[in-house]
């Protein structure tokens, strides 16, 4: 990356206006155009820089309230197949998998989102048919201290 490329991710990492130019400022900023601004961001994720550039909706703001994070004991030889398709439900938004502990047996964690708290239980539930992983537990969110992606 050049300098360029850094002051443009710096510029944009918290987001562009939602107006017909979005870039316009940006590219001013930048002493570039419109077109080699959507250019560079163009090249910065195929180049695996930046994984995506899109939208973010503020899930807390149109009402989805309950998240939880589900824990899953799932077969270590079958970690990548339960992780797929878990990761494909729509209401999942992170699947990870994480070491297990002496005192804690779950190796793959999904983040949930629904408009309530039964509503997750039923996606987990959904998702435990799906995969028949029956050992799990829901990690209900109760407060959110901070929500921001990497910053430079």
């Amino acid at each position: 990356m050049d300098e360029i490329d850094l002051k443009l991710l710096k510029l944009t990492q918290d987001g562009i206006p939602l107006t017909p130019s979005p870039f316009a400022g940006v590219a001013k900023e930048l002493g570039l155009t419109e077109k080699e601004v959507v250019i560079r961001l163009r090249n910065l994720q195929k180049e695996g820089k930046i994984r995506r550039f899109g939208a973010s909706i503020g899930h807390r703001v149109i009402g989805i309230t309950a998240n939880a994070m589900c824990v899953w004991d799932v077969p270590d030889e079958r970690v990548e197949e339960v992780g797929q398709i878990m990761a494909d439900f729509s209401e999942v938004s992170h699947c990870y998998q994480r070491p297990r502990f002496p005192d804690w047996p779950y190796n793959l964690f999904t983040m949930v989102h629904a408009y309530t708290e039964a509503e997750c239980e039923e996606v987990a539930a959904r998702i435990s048919e799906a995969t028949g992983i029956k050992k799990y537990k829901l990690l209900f969110s109760k407060r959110e201290f901070k929500k921001t992606g990497v910053r430079l």
